[in-house]
């Protein structure tokens, strides 16, 4: 149910996408026409005719405009710089236009069409989205038109049977082509305008051109071609305050496409602006709505994708700068814990249905070459004879302790009861060690503050795809931040896997608890408010089973995303408390655990709207950088590692498909988190493949 939910919600956020690419179709404004093609099938009442042109079932007419009568029209519009300034220019000389209007612009500035209708200016339609008709199916096209009428229809209650398509020109340049296209739009009921006068504005070409090209010989009548969006129109407003006054002195009459066509017939044929049925205006409301929250959603993306690209430079900058001060000052010569710690070890082993992997386990932790190695494996419950695997073994230094199933924590806590020494190591059931790890690990409680030790985790099982993704986000994401966290003296997690603690830290943070899933993170939180200091130990190594298939990796990070998010809440307090845990440690796993990782995905989502509706390069080459981020941050830290680098060939990969889903399971714990679920602990399917090699 959470993960239909995390798809649902993902699908529909692809959605308002789809809707804000399709209304933000990049266009350029009517610069030239498209080349012309034949015109054998263009009757000559159309290819010699007027400017408005029929065509539906009936005989193709045309009709031109009655001499000394002038109809401005203005294409690309609304937009909310230029077409008021138009507005203001034509209201002033008392000249009424027709403004051919592109719907997506009229759904998101609907007030400056109710504006032009209520001057008494008429609106035409130039499609939803300006694109060469030619090239879209007859569906696309009607939707063009019926979306820009729905448009017109929510912002100022009218509707138009006027048409002018993209790209048009004057009515000799109608070839065949473009005569199919006008049929079309005949018998869909519209009349198609073209013009008698292009006045280039759209070239910038000076005032004086604009002027000339605008201007009409002798006293013809024309409909003169002008733009009041897609670009710098300051030119178009100057020329308009020179070209009215100078037709009006020779004795021209402004008026609209329709106004003219009906001074030029016998009866009037058309009323400018027909009042649009009411659900027309409702379902233009709608689409109004769909595209404005699509508009509103990109900036919403477009502000978390700067924020996102902020704080993944400045925690690679932080990463870089502090891991490597880690580094070198737990590599130098002079660096050291203190006097070495020989003192015994109890190391316990936590296991439920582990036979696949208890065995080389418990051998690795018994051969040890700390003194005084005590091992404690806890059954808990199992049912394939784990304890019995163990018990076959006869290393006088296990013992086996079999108990009722009551999670890992419980089974921790037994572990913790029965066992004899001070300093206590904690593994998992799947996790080999190697043979100086144990004395490694436990040399940081020289430091009396030291109340815990991380180890390092290494995945044993790097045969597959999925298990070289993880070996790559281990030594990056895992062993990187720990560096970092415990340079600011406030890491957040001891992991499961390989962690050394002292008795009466675990007794002061008041033990193991089940709040949560993830309770190696809740006891290290707790351990961080009681005033220990948590470090991490990178010599020490486990290597450890990592999930081998999509579906167990995706149980496992749900596990411990939903966990650390309980984890988090339940310490929630620690914010209000003193120590560097509550200054750093909660407010930097809020922000690079889980809301740079929940907030990332904007990347990819950005990434593959620019490939598809901005252009190829410019979002290649913001890929590429953010790639190039990622691949500096894992060298370096394969390095501080110690690690071979080759398998970091497979990290364009791992941007690619496993950030997806790891994205994917953050936000459907998020989903689970919000709705208040209690998810039971998931156990992981084992091989019993984790080697110290990490190859099978």
């Amino acid at each position: 149910m959470r993960r239909a939910v995390t798809l649902t919600l993902l699908a529909v956020f692809l959605s308002v996408l789809f809707v804000e690419a399709y209304a933000s179709a990049r266009f350029s404004p009517d610069a030239t026409a498209p080349d012309k093609g034949s015109s054998d099938s263009v009757p000559a009442e159309i290819s010699e005719g007027g400017p408005i042109l029929s065509a539906g079932d009936g005989a193709p007419r045309s009709y031109r405009l009655p001499d000394k009568t002038i109809a401005l029209t203005f294409d690309d519009g609304p937009d909310p710089w230029w077409t008021p300034r138009i507005q203001r220019v034509l209201d002033r000389y008392g000249v009424d236009a027709t403004f051919f209007v592109v719907g997506s612009q009229v759904a998101r500035h609907p007030d400056l069409v109710q504006r032009l209708v209520a001057g008494g200016h008429e609106i035409g339609v130039h499609t939803f989205t300006h694109p060469r008709l030619s090239t879209l199916a007859g569906w696309r096209r009607h939707a063009e038109y019926s979306q820009t009428q729905l448009a017109i229809a929510r912002a100022a209650g009218v509707r138009t049977p006027l048409l002018r398509f993209p790209y048009s020109s004057q009515p000799d340049a109608v070839d065949d082509g473009e005569w199919e296209l006008i049929r079309e739009a005949g018998r869909l009921g519209y009349l198609v305008v073209v013009n008698d006068r292009d006045s280039r504005d759209w070239a910038r070409p000076g005032v004086d051109a604009i002027v000339r090209d605008a201007t009409p010989p002798g006293d013809s009548g024309a409909i003169v071609l002008m733009h009041d969006a897609g670009g710098d129109r300051a030119q178009t407003v100057a020329a308009l305050e020179r070209l009215i006054p100078q037709l009006l002195a020779r004795g021209y009459h402004f008026t609209t496409v329709s106004g003219g066509l009906n001074r030029a017939l016998a009866r009037p044929a058309l009323a400018p602006n027909p009042p649009a049925s009411s659900a027309d205006r409702w379902r233009g409301t709608a689409l109004v709505w769909a595209v404005g929250i699509a508009d509103g959603v990109l900036v919403g993306i477009t502000v978390v994708f700067v924020a996102v690209g902020v704080l993944a430079i400045a925690r690679t900058l932080l990463l870089l700068a502090l891991a490597g001060r880690h580094a070198r000052r737990r590599r130098s010569p002079a660096w050291s814990w203190g006097p070495p710690v020989t003192e015994p070890v109890s190391v316990i082993v936590p296991a439920y249905n582990e036979k696949e992997g208890i065995a080389a386990a418990v051998r690795s932790l018994a051969a040890g070459d700390h003194p005084g190695i005590e091992v404690i494996v806890v059954d808990d419950g199992s049912t394939d004879g784990t304890a019995d695997i163990v018990e076959a073994l006869r290393l006088p230094n296990v013992d086996v302790i079999r108990k009722p199933n009551g999670g890992k924590a419980s089974a921790l806590n037994a572990g913790v009861a029965a066992a004899r020494h001070e300093l206590v190591v904690m593994v998992d059931g799947d996790t080999v060690f190697e043979p100086d790890s144990v004395r490694r690990l436990v040399q940081p409680f020289a430091d009396p503050s030291v109340g815990a030790v991380a180890g390092n985790v290494k995945v044993g099982n790097r045969h597959s795809l999925v298990a070289r993704w993880q070996h790559i986000e281990y030594v990056i994401g895992f062993n990187l931040d720990r560096r970092l966290y415990e340079t600011l003296r406030c890491m957040p997690t001891v992991p499961g896997a390989i962690g050394a603690f002292r008795r009466r830290a675990l007794i002061s943070a008041g033990g193991l608890s089940d709040d949560t899933l993830a309770e190696d993170t809740d006891l290290t939180m707790a351990l961080l408010r009681a005033g220990w200091h948590v470090v991490y130990e990178e010599s020490a190594r486990a290597w450890t089973e990592a999930p081998a298939t999509v579906a167990e990796l995706w149980k496992q990070r749900y596990r411990w995303s939903y966990g650390t998010m309980q984890a988090m809440w339940k310490h929630r307090r620690a914010l209000v408390e003193k120590g560097p845990f509550g200054r750093f440690g909660l407010p930097f796993l809020a922000l690079f655990g889980v809301a740079l990782p929940l907030l990332a995905p904007v990347i990819d989502l950005l990434t593959v709207y620019g490939l598809a509706f901005l252009g190829w390069t410019e979002t290649a080459i913001a890929w590429a950088g953010m790639l190039a981020l990622q691949v500096v941050t894992a060298a370096v830290a394969f390095r501080l590692d110690r690690e071979d680098h080759r398998p970091l060939w497979v990290l364009p990969l791992q941007q690619i498909v496993y950030r997806q889903l790891m994205y994917l399971v953050l936000i459907q714990s998020v989903v689970t988190a919000v709705t208040g679920a209690r998810l039971r602990w998931q156990r992981m399917h084992r091989t019993g493949q984790a080697t110290v090699s990490g190859r099978a």
